[in-house]
């Protein structure tokens, strides 16, 4: 057992991340404009509270997210979507 040390074994398998790919769903599918009006595809960008999904969650370009951020407040101003919610989805 003393020169059998340097083997180790463990009861469970070791979890190994494996990263999703990022990828920006407007660039993919060759969308230029982000329609304000369009109010059930902007809530895929929002969570259960109202917020924005950041970049790093959704995968965006910063290009793309400036004009989901613009489209959202003019969606919110024409009140086609609510500024607060309580568990939205």
């Amino acid at each position: 057992m003393a020169g059998n040390t340097s083997e180790i074994k463990y009861l469970t398998p070791i979890d190994i991340e494996v990263k999703k790919e990022k990828y920006c769903r407007f660039t993919e599918k060759g969308i230029k404009y982000i329609d304000y009006k369009d109010a059930d595809f902007l809530m895929y960008l929002v969570n259960e509270q109202g917020k924005l999904l950041p970049r790093r969650l959704t995968g965006t370009k910063q290009k793309y997210q400036k004009k989901v951020s613009q489209a959202v407040k003019r969606a919110r101003h024409l009140a086609l979507m609510p500024y607060v919610g309580d568990l939205l989805k």
